[in-house]
């Protein structure tokens, strides 16, 4: 799926040599940002930390699991606050959440660090899991419905948090949201790297350059009525035979998982 720029503005022409010497200069402040953003995380690293009640209740894929059961064994746990809502079909869910989600892909190498990643859902276990598997994610999935008030302290939905466990002990070490979560979307970092960056009106860009979105706009991560990732997986669908989209339509999701015909 494509969409049309539609604007004719682009930077200056110049030769090679010019072109260059302007990087060199930037790449000086590139530099300078990664450094502090070093110096954040090290800061980040000498935080003190709360301890949390280790057995609140979450509901996993085989019914009540507890907050220490879903480190699964390792000593870091980080998990994405998921929101949901309710009695809402694929395309009326969270367009954010869908937007992050669908960027944790490749589990392994948190493994290797002794992280755990996992999705805490707003929504109940049965109906929200039913999401996470039309969309393709293998990452861990729990409902934090009815405990999600001991969890989030006050805070709102829609939150990154990092846990520490030692022994039978669970402690809250960071948490973060909104442009925090950005640390775990690439998209976001190539979008900055092109000459268009994320066309969003808060950017600072040339005269002439898109931006087709307002900073809070909801049709932000939207395509054509639905969180943009689900595209993809619909035209998969559309493509295919067997079980998988059988299962899709028995799924109380099913009223918009798939575009009329």
């Amino acid at each position: 799926m494509t969409i049309e720029m539609n604007t004719d503005a682009a930077p200056a022409v110049v030769d090679r040599a010019t072109w260059q010497a302007q990087i060199d200069q930037l790449r000086i402040r590139e530099k300078a940002h990664t450094r502090e953003g070093d110096a954040i995380a090290a800061a980040r690293r000498r935080l003190p930390m709360v301890e949390v009640d280790p057995a609140i209740t979450l509901t996993g894929p085989q019914g009540p699991v507890t907050l220490l059961e879903t480190f699964e064994g390792r000593r870091q746990l980080t998990a994405y606050f998921h929101m949901w809502h309710d009695d809402q079909p694929a395309a009326g869910q969270c367009e954010g959440c869908t937007f992050f989600n669908s960027q944790v892909r490749e589990l392994s190498y948190l493994h290797s660090r002794d992280i755990t990643y996992a999705t805490f859902c707003q929504g109940p276990y049965e109906e929200s899991v039913r999401y996470r598997d039309f969309m393709g994610w293998d990452v861990p999935w729990y409902s934090v419905r009815d405990c999600a008030d001991e969890l989030l302290a006050g805070r709102p939905f829609f939150l990154l948090a990092c846990y520490l466990r030692d022994g039978d002990r669970v402690f809250e070490t960071y948490w973060t949201t909104i442009r925090g979560f950005e640390a775990f979307s690439p998209s976001h970092g190539l979008m900055d790297m092109t000459v268009y960056g994320r066309q969003e009106s808060w950017e600072d860009s040339p005269a002439g350059w898109p931006q087709r979105w307002a900073a809070k706009d909801p049709g932000v991560w939207r395509t054509d009525g639905r969180p943009t990732a689900q595209w993809s997986r619909l035209a998969g669908d559309q493509g295919s035979s067997g079980s998988g989209c059988e299962e899709e339509q028995r799924s109380p999701l099913n009223a918009c998982c798939h575009p009329p015909r």
